[in-house]
């Protein structure tokens, strides 16, 4: 089962690994994305875009 993604969580993440651990923007990403359980941040967006769109996780709508 995939994990939810909680953008609040990830963005809060990234900012402060980028701010304070002085990583790229990029970096910080891949890692508040693997902090959720996903791969990098390139899953985590395509996930939560998916969710958006059909409203359940693995990209699929209802009906």
């Amino acid at each position: 089962m995939r994990p939810i993604p909680d953008i609040e969580a990830f963005e809060e993440r990234a900012a402060v690994m980028e701010h304070d651990g002085g990583l790229s923007r990029s970096r910080a990403e891949d890692r508040a994305a693997q902090a959720q359980g996903f791969r990098d941040a390139a899953e985590y967006w395509q996930v939560l875009a998916d969710y958006v769109v059909t409203k359940r996780l693995g990209g699929q709508a209802d009906g």
